[in-house]
Formats: structure tokens, sequence, C-alpha cells
């Protein structure tokens, strides 16, 4: 009972006021969505496809209409090849394609033509373009040799060709894109690495009014009183975690259904996740509390801790780029173990995956505030760090 007075007294001095709310709560809130809308904006870029058309049959009518009809392309038509070539010097375009004439005459006699491409630079992009021209082109001539072998005279030919296209347009059949969910959805580990980091600015609130109050001697008061020191540390740890809370709802509520981002995780298990993190980060203040003593020393926070558990725990980069020795002190910090059941998560593992990184999260809380409660305790200001 001790400890939830405590705690409800740390709420109110944190975010009793105005000043505390928006101190506290919606710039943290606002800081992290912005981030998150910043870095999980998942943005498309369309290749530009530059062409000459030389052809005035259905072939190529086709090509360009399937071309266009793609969401990752769009295109740009040109009166010569060598305002194409030039346009594509200047690196305004990714790719460059020339349909001749009699393309359409050549598709019909159920050949395979092949298209001169020009590009300036290699890449997996350009390389697809090159794939899909050549599997329109092989699916048009394709098609034209099995009209060639039923058509009765030869002038149907050409009718039945154009009618095979028109119905082929229409994309009666067509393949369905299953996101087996094999790996964790792209940048979901950069936005909760920044989350977690902006998270952990809690711990450096916690640690400063701490040490404020055993500085005003309002510490000593509350040992002085029939209270525990356990209940002491507990009453901070969930008086700073309840705030804790709050800013983990108002960050998924922004981020979610303001901003739109879609983490390809349920609400549920990313809320667990991220309050096991937040039991971590405070059991981490209450330790860090009772080992600061100078309230000068407070601000040493940052560049001690929080970096420094961020970078090692894979909040910057990923974890696997990081020599050996770094990968497994990683282990020992929870930033490593929040972002790792968030791309299980993503990933499309089922709840069963969080049940190694839960534990660790709160093995290290149960430490940490064990910790704390040992060491937090009234001293001289002078003394210690």
């Amino acid at each position: 009972m001790n400890s939830f007075t405590i705690a409800l007294n740390i709420i109110k001095r944190t975010i009793g006021t105005k000043k505390g709310v928006l101190a506290h709560i919606f710039l943290p809130c606002i800081v992290i969505a912005a981030v998150v809308g910043l870095l999980g904006r998942e943005e498309i870029t369309r290749a530009e496809i530059a062409y000459v058309n030389e052809d005035t049959g259905v072939a190529s009518e086709y090509l360009l209409d399937e071309l266009a009809n793609k969401p990752d392309y769009v295109l740009k038509s040109f009166q010569s090849e060598e305002v194409m070539k030039e346009y594509l010097i200047g690196l305004k375009g990714s790719v460059g394609v020339m349909i001749p004439s009699g393309f359409t005459e050549g598709v019909l006699t159920g050949n395979t033509p092949i298209l001169q491409t020009y590009e300036m630079k290699m890449s997996e992009a350009m390389v697809t373009i090159k794939i899909n021209i050549n599997n329109l082109v092989a699916g048009m001539s394709s098609t034209a040799a099995r009209v060639n072998a039923s058509a009765i005279a030869q002038g149907e030919v050409s009718v039945n060709f154009s009618r095979v296209l028109d119905e082929i347009k229409k994309h009666r059949i067509s393949a369905v894109d299953n996101d087996l969910r094999l790996y964790p959805k792209p940048g979901i580990t950069t936005v909760t690495g920044f989350t977690l980091m902006f998270l952990m600015g809690l711990v450096s609130s916690t640690v400063t009014r701490i040490v404020e109050d055993r500085s005003r001697r309002t510490m000593a008061r509350v040992f002085s009183a029939p209270v525990r020191a356990w209940e002491i540390a507990l009453g901070n740890f969930l008086g700073s975690f309840i705030v804790g809370l709050i800013q983990i709802v108002v960050v998924l509520f922004l981020t979610r259904s303001v901003l739109n981002y879609d983490y390809g995780v349920s609400v549920l298990p990313h809320f667990l996740v991220l309050s096991a993190f937040m039991l971590v980060a405070m059991g981490l203040a209450s330790a860090v509390a009772g080992l600061i003593r100078n309230p000068q020393n407070t601000g040493t926070l940052n560049s001690l801790i929080i970096i420094p558990t961020s970078m090692i725990g894979g909040c910057f980069w990923p974890i696997s780029f990081m020599p050996d020795i770094m990968q497994k002190a990683a282990n020992f910090v929870p930033q490593k173990w929040a972002i790792e059941a968030v791309e299980n998560l993503s990933a499309g593992a089922g709840m069963q995956s969080l049940a190694l990184p839960m534990l660790i999260l709160g093995l290290m809380a149960v430490i940490l505030l064990a910790i704390g409660s040992a060491i937090l305790r009234p001293s001289e200001t002078s003394a210690g760090l």
C-alpha cells in the first residue's frame, strides 16, 4: 500500500500539471511520432521508362499498355532515338526502349523479337524492367504462334491476335501476391530502435527526480517513516512506469491511427513488448539513482548509459554488423531483446516467439529493481558520483 501511495505521488509530480503533461507526455511522444513518420515512411520510387515507338501495330500498343499499368513504372514517349539517348545520358530516366517498325509483324510470325534497350547504369531495377519486357514479348509471340496454328485463313491471324490481346488485357485471371512474412518488415528495426531510445529518456527524468529528492532531504524524511526500502524503490518504479505506459499508449495511437504507419505487428503484442522494455528501463532508473549522489552528474546518463546501450542493442544499426564481442555484449542490454521480439512478430511468428525475450526482460527488471531497493538510500549530496 505504501508503494502505491509513493507511486501516486510520483505520477502527480510528473504529469500533475500542464507543464508536466507537455514535457513528459506530449513533447516526447510527438518527437517519437515524428521520427516514426520520417523513418517509417515507405516511399515508392517509380522507375521511368523512356521509349520510342516506330511500330503502328497492336503488339507495341499492348506492350506499352501493360508496362504503363504496372504501379512501379512510368512511361515517357520520345519522337526519335537520338533524343531519347540524350535524355538517358542526362540521367533523367531509368531505361530506354526502342520499338522498331515491323515489331507487330515480327510477333505475328511467332518469333520473339529482341527489343533494343539502353541504360546508363546496371541495377536490380533495370534488370527487372528488361525481364518484364522480354516476358511480355515472349508471351505475345507464344500467343501469336497458337493463333497461327488455329487460323484457317491467313487474314484471320491479325484479327484473332488482336482479339486475344484484348481479352488478355482484361486480366480475368491474375496472380495473387501473398506476403508470407518470412522476414521482418523493412525499416521496423530502425523505427523500433529510435522509439526505444526516446522511451529511455524517461530514465533520465526519473533519476533526476530521485536525486533531487535526495539532495532536498525529501528522501530522508520518507526513509524515516515506517516504510521499507523495497517499498520506496517499488513506489518510484511503479510511478514512473505508469507514466511510461501513458507515453506508449500515446505513441502507438499517434503512429498507428494518425500517421497510419503499418508496423506489421498487432497492437496488443506490440504494447506488451514496449511495456516489458519500460519495466527494465524503470528498474535501471532505480538502480542508477541509487548510485548517483551528486545532482550535477545526472546529465552524464545520456553519454554513459542511454546512448551506449542503444548503440550496443541495435537501435542505430543491425547487431550483426558489430564485432563478435559487441554482439555478445548486446545480450545484456534490454534494447536487443525488445527489438528481437518486435522483429519476430513482424516476420509472422506467433506469440510463442515472445517467450524468451519477455522472460529475459522480466528477469532484468526484477534484478535491477532489487539492486535499486538495496542501494537507494538518502545520503550527502557531496558524496559519491
